[in-house]
């Protein structure tokens, strides 16, 4: 156990799997008290009693961050249950549908509010948290996609992206820089981070070409776009993040970081 958020509440959404669940683990290791919150009960419970059971301190709280009200409800439940909010890690996200130009306008809205809605909503609702605690942390969850090209080859090779996960990523980086010049007086800094390929459950689901005797689309992502061999994991990022929300970084704020193994942003 460290001490690096040693007092600090901290609340992860999409903190139930992947990315998410490994930050909460760390977080707690490094002293902080975590709130989880997500859609899935199950999981989210789940990592709950892990992180208890390692001895740190966690909440689950239930909640579709693309749901303003849901979203109002649980903020304001974590700073009841732990006496405020100190650090935010916009982790909730994720994409699919079909690509462009045959993704449909519903598609395109669902993966929009869930991105870069979510992120406003649930930042709006701890704003005022932060400000109370007399500053904080912020990082939100970005992606390589809000900077990189792609092409028909691309979808051919590793399957459908949509432009609504591209739209929306280079949204939250936007949003990323607006909202840490907003904070700097409040002495809240606002980061953002750009995962590359990075093996979770959700980015690798779907991807196994059976017809190549079980190879992994995923793993020929990285092995065509990086410098560095093989995958990332979630504790790179997480180790990231766990920086961005520490006082070692105290001067740094509206930067966008990539964690991607070198990953060039045309392709």
């Amino acid at each position: 156990m460290g001490n690096r958020l040693e007092g600090k509440v901290a609340v992860i959404t999409g903190g139930n799997s992947g990315i998410g669940e490994g930050t909460a683990h760390l977080f707690a290791k490094e002293g902080a008290k975590v709130v989880i919150m997500a859609r899935r009960e199950d999981q989210g419970k789940a990592v709950e009693t892990a992180i208890r059971a390692e001895g740190g301190e966690a909440t689950f709280i239930a909640c579709d961050v693309g749901n303003e009200d849901m979203v109002n409800a649980a903020i304001a439940q974590a700073a009841e249950t732990y006496g405020g909010i100190d650090i935010l890690f916009n982790n909730a996200g994720g994409g699919a549908g079909e690509h462009f130009p045959n993704e449909s306008s519903s598609e395109f809205t669902r993966v929009i509010n869930t991105n870069l809605n979510g992120t406003l909503y649930v930042s709006q609702a701890a704003w005022p948290h932060l400000v109370k605690a007399g500053g904080g942390a912020v990082v939100n969850m970005s992606s390589v996609a809000a900077v990189r090209g792609t092409s028909p080859k691309m979808h051919e090779k590793f399957g459908s992206t949509s432009s609504s996960y591209w739209a929306a990523k280079a949204g939250v980086d936007a949003m990323t820089r607006y909202m840490a010049g907003i904070g700097g007086s409040d002495k809240i800094r606002v980061n953002g981070v750009r995962p590359g390929q990075i093996m979770t459950p959700q980015a690798t689901r779907g991807t196994i070409n059976d017809a190549d005797g079980g190879h992994h689309a995923f793993e020929g992502m990285f092995e065509l776009m990086q410098m560095l061999e093989g995958p990332g994991y979630p504790i790179d990022v997480a180790n990231l993040v766990l920086f961005l929300v520490s006082d070692e970084s105290r001067f740094i704020t509206g930067q966008i970081i990539h964690v991607d193994g070198g990953t060039p942003v045309k392709i």
